[in-house]
């Protein structure tokens, strides 16, 4: 009797041994399933001990470093990766473009935010502009304002002279680089838009055709204006004046002086709208960056005019409410959420957002709490949302038109086409051995901006006016008017935790640029990811027909091809219409990450472009 009992004891023994070992694995499989695979990156994190560079281009971050080297701060290196930028990435960069720079202060330990983008003309009237005038040549342009950037940048924060910080650029602009093939693939597409302006294809085109891969290429009209800048603040210092004023009389001689008269000339001569009074009105805008906790991290970015930065903002406050590492890391359950984070941002922002002197914007209430919390009920974790309408921030403030404007907008206002176009844009970061940090956004717009070099300049102009940075209907707050500050979503961003330096990155990418930082974001701040693993982990993008001002676009998902088949199969299922494109394709960020548990830094950069990081 006492056998039989001890065989049955042991028989529903093994039973619940077998049911709790399955139980275990069951436990165990979904808590791997939540955390993200460790990805092997194309490319290791790169460590500093003095400083860190990691840019568009290695000539370009290794003039930071040599900044550096030489004992400049942060602030001065960086105007010498944007000088360099000019040359190495002449499409996507340059003095003559616009940008954002977020900034972190040791001295001060403050973030600031620099608005270096410049406005339409006053004398433009969309009436009497076509779209595709609005898009590429002499109409095109906006005033030029990330040189104006670099002298404040550097006059507030920086400790070098123009001169010193100009060098590298100006060697490799007088004495050439070899052209890196990525460009000369653009600048081959572009060559019949080139050969549409004499200026353009002086520089570009040198010999009637575009120029080889490697080929030693030089910038002399670019290094003769560096050289220009440059002799104003040396004349200045010879005077006797103070370094502030002798960085404001290269300022001057750009925005006021021969330089500013040579532009306005060659727009006037060329049939532009462009004029002397334009330029010597520009002025860079420091402004309080936008600030959000997000799980107890500090994150500042870039305010209006700049889209980008309210995005990830609100994006964030948006899918705080959710627990990501129970969903699991780009679990077709986090990615759904993430679009839908992505679908309701967008939808105020293009319904609220443009230049602070022509409307209102109820900030505070589009970044706020409450907000996120009531605009969250909106989201359906089992399915897709239609493209929403804007919500209602604060009830009590709307988004109008403000009493500033220059011309009252005529009633008949033609409607323009409706249809986008991308962007091309750089991003770098620069941290120095004191501390600071300079985050950068710089560009011309679309892919080589208008297209046209201005006169003997060897600048592009930045094509604001371009549907996209601004609005196709005549009703919104981003339509394009004269003296307006057309929209960027150029949003640097500089992650704070306790009070200090944890993170900056920035991205390229136009539309996308808000998409891809959000998701690095959560790469590091939800799943502890290194700075290169988070930023070569595979994301989506979405895109939106006719566009993102219209409630009911259609959405349009690209995920890039690393992410399994069976994710894209769920999304399609809750209602999403994901399209596999290439494994790397969607932005190009770049980093720095601060370990505070060891006080050590380092620097990741994007293989899906020419990014490169260096530290020493």
């Amino acid at each position: 009797m006492s056998t039989r009992i001890t065989t049955a004891m042991l028989r529903v023994l093994v039973i619940l041994a077998l049911f709790n070992v399955f139980a275990f694995s069951g436990r165990v499989a979904a808590q791997e399933e939540s955390k993200p695979a460790r990805l092997k990156t194309h490319r290791p994190a790169i460590t500093g001990v003095h400083g860190l560079v990691t840019s568009g281009h290695s000539l370009a971050s290794m003039a930071g470093v040599r900044v550096l080297l030489d004992g400049g701060n942060a602030a001065d290196a960086a105007v010498a990766v944007l000088a360099t930028l000019n040359l190495t990435e002449p499409m996507n960069s340059g003095a003559g473009g616009n940008g954002f720079m977020t900034i972190y202060d040791r001295a001060s330990d403050r973030v600031y935010s620099l608005n270096a983008t410049g406005a339409a003309p006053a004398a433009i009237d969309p009436n009497h502009v076509t779209p595709d005038e609005m898009l590429r040549g002499i109409k095109a342009g906006v005033v030029p304002g990330l040189f104006g950037g670099w002298i404040v940048m550097l006059d507030r924060f920086g400790t070098k002279s123009l001169a010193d910080v100009l060098e590298p650029a100006i060697e490799y602009a007088e004495n050439g680089h070899p052209l890196d093939p990525y460009v000369a693939t653009s600048i081959a597409r572009q060559r019949s838009l080139f050969e549409r302006f004499p200026s353009t294809a002086r520089v570009f085109l040198p010999n009637g055709g575009p120029p080889e891969p490697s080929e030693m290429f030089k910038y002399p009209d670019l290094a003769s204006t560096f050289k220009r800048v440059v002799d104003a603040e040396k004349e200045a210092i010879q005077q006797g004046k103070s370094r502030s004023e002798a960085l404001q009389a290269a300022f001057d001689r750009f925005y006021k002086g021969d330089i500013a008269q040579q532009m306005a000339r060659f727009y006037q001569e060329n049939g532009g709208l462009l004029t002397a009074e334009d330029l010597a009105n520009y002025e860079p805008i420091w402004a309080e960056p936008v600030h959000t906790n997000y799980r107890g991290y500090d994150v500042y970015t870039s305010p209006s005019t700049s889209r980008g930065g309210l995005e990830v903002v609100m994006q964030l406050s948006l899918i705080e409410g959710y627990d990501l590492q129970q969903l699991g890391h780009n679990t077709a359950e986090t990615l759904h959420l993430i679009t839908e984070c992505i679908k309701l941002a967008k939808s105020d922002i293009y319904h609220f957002v443009a230049d602070p002197k022509f409307t209102n914007m109820p900030m505070d209430g589009m970044i706020s709490e409450d907000y996120a919390r009531a605009r969250r009920k909106e989201i359906d974790l089992d399915r897709a949302m239609t493209y929403p309408d804007h919500g209602n921030p604060v009830a009590q403030e709307t988004s109008k038109l403000g009493s500033q404007w220059k011309h009252a907008p005529p009633e008949n206002r033609p409607l323009l086409p409706e249809r986008a176009y991308g962007g091309c844009t750089s991003s770098f970061s620069v941290a120095d051995h004191l501390g600071n940090v300079v985050v950068c956004t710089p560009t011309l717009g679309s892919g080589w901006g208008t297209g046209v070099i201005v006169g003997e300049t060897g600048l592009f102009f930045n094509n604001g006016t371009r549907i996209g940075s601004t609005s196709p209907y005549p009703d919104d707050v981003n339509y394009v008017r004269g003296g307006q500050i057309a929209l960027l979503n150029n949003s640097p961003i500089i992650v704070m935790r306790d009070g200090k330096f944890f993170l900056s990155l920035g991205t390229p990418g136009g539309e996308t640029i808000g998409q891809t930082q959000f998701q690095v974001l959560l790469n590091v701040l939800d799943f502890g990811m290194g700075i290169q693993e988070a930023i070569e982990t595979p994301r989506l993008s979405l895109s939106a027909k006719p566009n993102f001002y219209k409630p009911g676009a259609e959405i349009a998902m690209r995920v890039e091809g690393r992410v399994p088949s069976r994710v894209l199969g769920r999304l399609e299922e809750m209602g999403h219409r994901p399209r596999a494109t290439a494994e790397f394709a969607i932005g190009n960020m770049q980093g720095i990450l601060m370990n505070q548990n060891t006080g050590t830094m380092t620097a990741g950069a994007d293989p899906r472009r020419m990014m490169y990081a260096i530290g020493w």
